[in-house]
């Protein structure tokens, strides 16, 4: 129920049909993901873990095109900084501690390769390599396979906008452009590939790319959670009823360094981090729930509390959790027989 004074016209959430509950969770998502952010974030600088690679300021693009897919048949193929979306489609903070520790129980490759290479059969999340912009082809080829076998689901992938002058990406796009597959690409545009600003890798839109592959592009407003959502949706939509592949580029900006061995101003100012600052989505989210009257400061409050012991409880296990076995090196690296050998 919405508070005493609020306003009586229909809200933009219950505009692109999301309920209150809808709105509501996917802020939590994106606390989620930003709370899991900041305690990696201490656990590198305290040594416990070794590298992180952060998300903070893409909350809003991943969680919003998480909730516009089928999280029960759509396949995701996810880059390093989606922890938010893949929070959202089913991953918990103790298998996302688990890889960040690189232990033997985590589920994306038993701690074999680095945090943010996600994957999970269960999940339908296809593992991604080292390589940027491999997942791309990849995803075509699962629209593909999901078109051959006529069923009605979409593959998504995201990558940065440095990603998009890989090879792997137009080689891709031009691929299900020309077969018009069930496929949504979406570029997290954060404004820097490492240490390269966009203006010098990039001329125009990313967006505008796939026009030269026959298949709209859109630029949308990554900081926007339920814009995000709605372009989402409709490009899910087209694919689903054969109308083939959307290009989305979300434009954000990249809060934190690179990673946590990156010094970001080296190569960008404290003031334009300051100025970008202002606009992260997730305080721009809150106050859109407060202000439709379903959300308030006392909830938030105790949610932070309850996410912070969250990520307590599982730092605490992938601490304590074992580590890979020299013996094991070679499991699901091979297929096994009916018996289960290698």
């Amino acid at each position: 129920m919405k508070a005493e004074g609020t306003i009586d016209q229909q809200t933009r959430h219950e505009q692109i049909g999301l309920t209150d509950a809808q709105a509501i969770e996917m802020y939590k998502y994106m606390l989620l993901a930003r709370k899991f952010d900041e305690r990696c974030h201490l656990l590198q600088r305290a040594g416990k873990i070794n590298f992180h690679v952060s998300g903070v300021g893409h909350e809003a693009a991943q969680v919003g095109a998480a909730f516009a897919l089928d999280r029960e048949e759509d396949y995701f193929l996810p880059y390093y900084r989606d922890y938010g979306f893949v929070l959202s489609v089913g991953m918990t903070a103790r298998e996302l501690m688990l890889s960040a520790f690189a232990k033997a129980e985590d589920p994306n490759s038993g701690g074999r390769q680095m945090p943010g290479h996600f994957g999970s059969k269960r999940l339908r999340i296809v593992t991604g390599s080292s390589p940027v912009t491999t997942q791309v082809p990849h995803a075509v080829g699962v629209a593909l396979a999901a078109k051959m076998k006529k069923k009605k689901l979409v593959s998504f992938v995201t990558f940065g906008e440095g990603s998009s002058n890989q090879g792997d990406f137009h080689e891709g796009c031009n691929f299900a452009g020309v077969h018009k597959l069930p496929v949504i690409i979406m570029c997290q545009n954060n404004q820097y590939a490492i240490s390269v600003p966009a203006h010098k890798q990039i001329s125009g839109k990313i967006s505008d790319r796939a026009l030269g592959y026959g298949f709209p592009g859109v630029q949308v407003d990554g900081n926007d959670v339920l814009e995000v959502y709605r372009v989402t949706k409709e490009a899910r939509e087209r694919a689903i009823n054969g109308e083939g592949p959307t290009l989305i580029e979300a434009m954000l900006y990249r809060l934190s360094p690179h990673s946590t061995s990156d010094n970001d101003l080296a190569y960008r100012t404290q003031e334009e981090v300051d100025e970008n600052w202002k606009k992260d989505s997730l305080p721009r989210y809150k106050k859109y729930l407060i202000d439709c009257g379903i959300w308030s400061e006392e909830q938030d409050a105790e949610l932070s509390k309850e996410y912070v012991q969250i990520m307590k409880e599982a730092t605490e296990y992938a601490d304590n959790a074992p580590y890979p076995r020299a013996e094991d090196t070679l499991l699901h690296v091979f297929a096994g027989d009916e018996e289960g050998n290698q």
